[in-house]
């Protein structure tokens, strides 16, 4: 059995839920009851689940509710699946509860339509039922739903969508990563060219300094020199004597 709750604008016109024409809640959404249910039976059958299953297809709130009540977590989710008791195994499939608020969002931002993300979301569910659990598995979830929605023609399914973010967390850090170490060695490479530039500058510097000291006390030295000659000659003059 597939139900439909409107939506929160709708039935707050209507009063009360239970006033709002099943038929009119269908056009709401622009869902087709016929139509996901033939698909509902047919996924059924190639995820190989026995037994009569329940959906109910409402909005964020109810699926925040479920959400809390059942697995602790207050915050709306896009699909929860309630596996059948053993007593009802073969009889009872389970219960998927569907947030269209959510399937509307994820619609629009993937690109395809409301009716193809709740079917995604029906197969994701129906694989739960069935007793499979991608979050605790080595992967044959992920392998069993992508074939499955090859053979049933469906867009990319929730756990390749989660694996695909999270290699693009991964690319954007080793990326960020990358562009911080090259920016670290260029740092390090200009700072090594100014000390090396510095320290020829120095060593230049001390250079000319020594030179500078060099020549000035060579002036000194000849001017020494001079006054010795002339001296010297002085003396010469006087003395007749060659210094």
């Amino acid at each position: 059995m597939m139900t439909l709750e409107p939506p929160r604008t709708l039935a707050k016109n209507a009063g009360k839920i239970g006033q709002v024409p099943d038929a009119e809640v269908w056009r709401a959404w622009g869902l087709s009851r016929a139509g996901l249910s033939r698909f509902l039976r047919t996924a059924q059958a190639v995820v190989g689940l026995k037994g009569e299953v329940d959906v109910l297809l409402a909005g964020d709130r109810t699926l925040r509710r479920l959400n809390r009540d059942y697995r602790g977590k207050d915050k709306a989710t896009d699909v929860l699946s309630f596996p059948a008791t053993d007593e009802l195994a073969g009889v009872h499939g389970g219960d998927l509860a569907i947030s269209l608020d959510t399937a509307k969002r994820q619609a629009e931002e993937h690109g395809h339509t409301l009716r193809d993300e709740v079917r995604v979301l029906l197969l994701h569910g129906l694989l739960h039922l069935s007793g499979m659990d991608h979050e605790v598995d080595g992967g044959e979830m992920a392998e069993r739903e992508g074939e499955l929605r090859g053979r049933l023609r469906l867009p990319n399914g929730l756990i390749e969508r989660v694996e695909g973010r999270g290699r693009a967390r991964a690319k954007t850090t080793a990326t960020a990563t990358a562009t911080a170490t090259a920016k670290a060695r260029a740092n390090t490479w200009v700072l090594r060219f100014a000390q090396d530039d510095g320290e020829k500058r120095a060593t230049a510097g001390a250079r000319t300094t020594t030179k500078a000291k060099a020549k000035a006390r060579a002036k000194g030295l000849d001017a020494k020199g001079a006054t010795i000659k002339r001296k010297g000659r002085e003396v010469k003059r006087r003395s007749g004597v060659l210094a």
